[in-house]
């Protein structure tokens, strides 16, 4: 269906891609993998026509095109879903879904129309979502699932999914590919960018590696293993996903952090717990357990009812970002576009928005002084390219997640909180991201990190804490948890052991 031939992409002075040439069977799952800034979710862009290459063609059913836009493909019968959000935020579920192909009676909007294909959409795809919620008050999970059926309610003949399950459980990701392979099965077309190698090797007829914008070969995915993707992704092979972690003898201080009783209405429960200097807290639960909620309420991003939060052994005080920030916590959020990194801003704005004062001088901001603060983080981190003035929203995805670290640093803290450190970020990238941590921790910083992946939360912790419904029901040091006492406290099971958990209510009680 799609003919790829000699595509090349620059961006300023950076070669995204280079001599691509490719062709994607029709009726196929066919997977981009690579690393973070391979040129992957590029590709797919320029597929999509979100982006248009310098050079190369391009041909759908043998026919030369040149998109100019995503609405162009859309009206070849291409449609995507991209790595980032692309809603309206303020309309409902239903008018996001329908966007740009509202169902009509005599002029008018038929609702009635809307409502029946959309039941018979959620009844494809089991995803649960109301047609009445409006965006903006949706999880993340659930904004990306609206984006899934916005690009099935198309009915396209090729669908670019880039990074589609970063946010989902693992019940929600195994629904998106069952109902993707049911697309397959009908005759749509998959392209299927993702870092999760597993899924690729579950799902994918074929696929595409590429590295440093180079395609270096396609094969069909029966013939790969994790193993030789990686190899292949990173040029060398890659013994272990974590690196060394450091020993936790001796690198702990003082208590730093101290969390008590803190509670919001329907969200937070009485929750408390301290950290030390040095320590890096896990924290895990599912979607909506109130995880995140907790990292924003500690910040003082979203007020508190109840309970207190202590810095430094300083007494308790009400928290704001503003006064957490002088008193010594930051805080990482989990939507880079969102939250955390202004796109249209360089990567040197970007890494000291949140530390001014420390690059000032008179009221002035002395270039020299940011200049050094850019480089060390830029070196240290391993961000790529390492240009300051580039505009962020042109790197990779694993490269805003490192600015939004430096961010993060910039201002010298001594907690910091960090929600999902590696999303959407390839396992080369990851490893990077480890090592950071590490040397953090062994610096003297205290880390308190919210992971959707448990193995990550494994790799990483000294200490691990579960959330469910809002309540911690789980606090405990590494060497006294694996992957199914964290997965049995989230999930409330009873056959988590009582011993490790401090429960708050039960599931029945809650429901009551």
């Amino acid at each position: 269906m799609i003919e790829l031939t000699s595509i090349s992409k620059r961006f300023g002075g950076v070669q995204a891609l280079s001599d691509i040439t490719l062709t994607v069977r029709q009726g196929t799952i066919h997977a981009f993998v690579g690393e973070n800034g391979a040129g992957k979710s590029t590709l797919g862009k320029i597929i999509s026509g979100t982006h248009a290459p310098n050079s190369g063609t391009m041909k759908v059913d043998g026919q030369v095109v040149r998109f100019h836009s995503p609405r162009d493909a859309i009206d070849h019968g291409i449609s995507t879903i991209q790595q980032e959000i692309a809603l309206v935020p303020k309309r409902s579920v239903l008018e996001n879904v329908f966007l740009g192909r509202e169902l009509t009676r005599r002029g008018l909007a038929n609702k009635a129309a809307m409502r029946a294909e959309y039941a018979e959409l959620e009844r494809q795809t089991g995803f649960g979502v109301s047609p009445d919620a409006i965006v903006e008050t949706l999880c993340l999970a659930d904004q990306q699932k609206v984006e899934m059926l916005r690009a099935i309610a198309r009915h396209s003949r090729l669908i670019v999914f880039d990074e589609p399950t970063a946010a989902l459980t693992p019940n929600e990701t195994a629904n998106l590919l069952d109902v993707i392979r049911q697309l397959r099965d009908s005759g749509v077309t998959v392209i299927y960018v993702s870092h999760f190698l597993e899924e690729v090797l579950a799902i994918a007829d074929e696929i595409t590696v590429l590295r440093n914008g180079q395609l270096i070969k396609t094969t069909p995915a029966q013939d790969e293993t994790p193993a030789s993707l990686v190899t292949a992704m990173l040029g060398r092979s890659q013994d272990s996903a974590f690196p060394s972690r450091p020993p936790i003898n001796g690198r702990l201080g003082q208590e730093t952090l101290r969390v008590d009783g803190l509670s919001r209405s329907g969200v937070l429960h009485a929750v408390s717990f301290a950290a030390r200097a040095g320590e890096i807290i896990g924290l895990a639960g599912l979607v909506g357990s109130g995880r995140s909620e907790l990292l924003r309420a500690i910040y003082g991003a979203d007020p508190a009812d109840a309970g207190t939060v202590s810095l430094l052994g300083r007494p308790p005080r009400t928290m704001s970002p503003a006064r957490s920030i002088a008193m010594g916590l930051a805080m990482i959020p989990e939507s880079r576009k969102d939250q955390g990194l202004f796109l249209r801003r360089s990567v040197g704005e970007n890494m000291t928005i949140g530390a001014l004062r420390g690059v000032s001088r008179g009221g002035l901001v002395a270039t020299r002084r940011v200049s050094q603060l850019v480089g060390r983080f830029t070196q240290e981190l391993g961000i790529k390219p390492a240009d300051p003035s580039m505009e962020v929203g042109l790197l990779s995805g694993g490269n805003q997640q490192k600015v939004l670290l430096a961010k993060g640093l910039a201002a010298s803290p001594k907690v910091l909180l960090i929600d999902e450190p590696t999303r959407g970020v390839d396992v080369g990238a990851k490893y990077s991201i480890y090592e950071s941590l590490f040397r953090l921790a062994e610096a003297g910083l205290t880390l308190v990190v919210v992971s959707s992946e448990v193995e990550e939360i494994l790799g990483i912790a000294d200490r691990v804490l579960v959330m469910r419904r809002g309540w911690l029901v789980l606090d405990a040091p590494i060497s006294e948890v694996d992957q199914d006492t964290i997965m049995h406290a989230a999930f409330g099971s009873e056959a988590a052991a009582p011993s490790q958990l401090e429960l708050g209510p039960s599931l029945e009680e809650v429901l009551v």
